[in-house]
């Protein structure tokens, strides 16, 4: 089985993301995502469930979305963060970083 590329896409008023993120594809994803939370005014909710892969790469991608929406004055959340992306968080210290959507 190949792995899915990487994309982001507004759907429904979320982000939705999808595929397998690593180091040579994540700049794509996160100029991506970053162009699409710029068209929005005021709140996101990016839904991660669809990632392929949870690792260090992701984890700066999402704060670079949350750094970027803050600076676009966009309430920026998070749904669908894995367990194994929640505990590299947390053993990174940056859990309180990332909002997360109920």
């Amino acid at each position: 089985m190949s792995p899915s590329a990487p994309r982001a896409e507004l759907r429904d008023g979320e982000m939705i993301v999808t595929g397998e993120v690593d180091a040579s594809s994540v700049l794509a994803l996160r100029q991506q995502g970053e162009k699409l939370i710029g068209t929005v005014d005021d709140g996101l909710v990016v839904d991660i469930s669809g990632l392929e892969t949870a690792h260090s790469v992701v984890l700066s991608m999402m704060l670079c979305w949350e750094r970027f929406a803050r600076r676009q004055g966009v309430d920026l959340s998070f749904r669908g963060i894995n367990g194994r992306l929640a505990s590299l968080a947390s053993l990174s210290n940056l859990s309180a970083q990332l909002t997360r959507a109920d």
